[in-house]
């Protein structure tokens, strides 16, 4: 059952959890958008200009801000910054990506707000963190790729570095953001006490270089670009069938023999140069072109076909309209009609938690579409009082 369709009383995870969202762009608002389809409120709060990415695309801010409650508030204006301050009193999370120091000149940094709210968990996601000599530098997961390492490893030997084709850091710190907030709300069951949490991109692409910065840490090699292989694995790469292009993975000496003998190459199986899968590492690119040349005779549906019956993994390289529309994805209810109209997203993966599932809140927000609804319910402020901070430039009305 698609979790959009679930009925009301679903229970989710994070009900009651409320999030004041000062963030922009992708990383952090991918967490809190994570965390809204968990069940928790959130307040995303924007310039009366709107996030940067709502003028990059439409599709851009819809991607990043499912389910948020839009308030639009000038952080310039002092009667602004009130009013966030009293939000972040009766907020458990507050999560920005302004750089370094820079909500302090406002009176919203952690420092500030932590005395009126002791329980806040206060995270800050920046490009290099509070701290070392870069914490002053913005930080774009262009940048973040370059400078971690991972363009590097990125992209063909004789060709310059690539970069990985999605804001891959992004969607990484935004989930070690997630784990973040999920990790802090938890202790604080047992302490009854919030935190302050200095998370930057540069920490979460030096993670995300796993095993390449544990070769160079252990054994002082520096990995370098390779194309499309998988490193510690042969075969493990694309392969040009006769009507596309098809990936093989061959995770161990079995699966080898299996896949010779379905492509009617028992010869290569007990070829001495490819018994062991250190010694295929070894005889790669001559292996590579033996299973090349039969590969190039077969159109990828026989070829899945075959390499199914074998048990070797393989899959066609798909594009994303491919991709989207394959029967896993729909058997896997991976598509979300959210809100009334039925706007198609991409769904959250842990919809299938068998008690309380993600599932949308509802679609991306207009500017500022909330403002009166929060300002008015949570802090009470009556008609009046809005209308003069909307006269003021405080805040504006979606």
């Amino acid at each position: 059952m698609n979790p959009a369709c679930l009925p009301a009383a679903a229970m989710k995870p994070l009900e009651n959890v409320k999030i004041l969202d000062l963030s922009r762009v992708f990383a952090a608002p991918f967490a809190t958008q994570m965390l809204s389809d968990l069940g928790a409120e959130i307040w995303k709060i924007e310039s009366p200009k709107g996030d940067d990415t709502r003028k990059w695309g439409d599709h851009v801010f819809a991607a990043f801000n499912r389910g948020k409650k839009s308030i639009a508030v000038n952080l310039k204006a002092p009667g602004g910054q009130a009013l966030v301050r009293r939000l972040a009193e009766k907020a458990d999370v507050l999560v920005e990506n302004f750089k370094t120091g820079d909500l302090a000149r406002y009176g919203l940094d952690y420092a500030t707000l932590q005395p009126a709210n002791d329980r806040l968990i206060y995270l800050s996601l920046t490009g290099f963190g509070q701290t070392g000599p870069r914490k002053d530098q913005p930080g774009y997961d262009t940048v973040i790729q370059a400078m971690s390492g991972v363009m590097s490893v990125t992209g063909d030997a004789d060709r310059p570095p690539g970069r990985v084709g999605i804001a891959w850091i992004d969607v990484m710190s935004g989930l070690t953001t997630t784990i973040g907030i999920l990790a802090a709300l938890a202790e604080r069951q047992r302490s009854g006490k919030g935190q302050h949490i200095d998370l930057s991109l540069f920490d979460v692409g030096m993670m995300a270089l796993v095993d390449a910065g544990q070769d160079y840490l252990q054994n002082g090699r520096v990995h370098t670009r390779v194309g499309s292989i998988t490193r510690n694995l042969s075969p493990a790469q694309p392969f040009q069938a006769a009507d596309g292009w098809v990936v093989v993975a061959v995770g161990n000496d079995e699966q080898f023999v299996r896949m010779c003998i379905a492509l009617g190459l028992p010869g290569v199986a007990a070829d001495p140069r490819f018994t062991t899968n250190a010694l295929r590492i070894e005889h790669r690119t001559v292996l590579a072109d033996l299973l090349a040349a039969r590969i190039a005779t077969h159109p990828r549906a026989a070829l899945i076909a075959m390499f199914e019956a074998a048990r070797v993994p393989l899959s066609p390289i798909l594009g994303i309209d491919e991709s989207l529309n394959d029967a896993q994805t729909l058997a896997r209810d991976l598509i979300w009609k959210v809100g009334a109209a039925g706007f198609r997203m991409l769904g959250n993966p842990l919809q299938k938690m068998s008690r309380t599932p993600a599932a949308p809140a509802g679609p991306p927000p207009a500017l500022g579409e909330h403002t009166l609804e929060v300002l008015a319910g949570e802090l009470g402020l009556p008609a009046g009082e809005l209308d003069r901070l909307q006269r003021e430039g405080a805040i504006s009305v979606g």
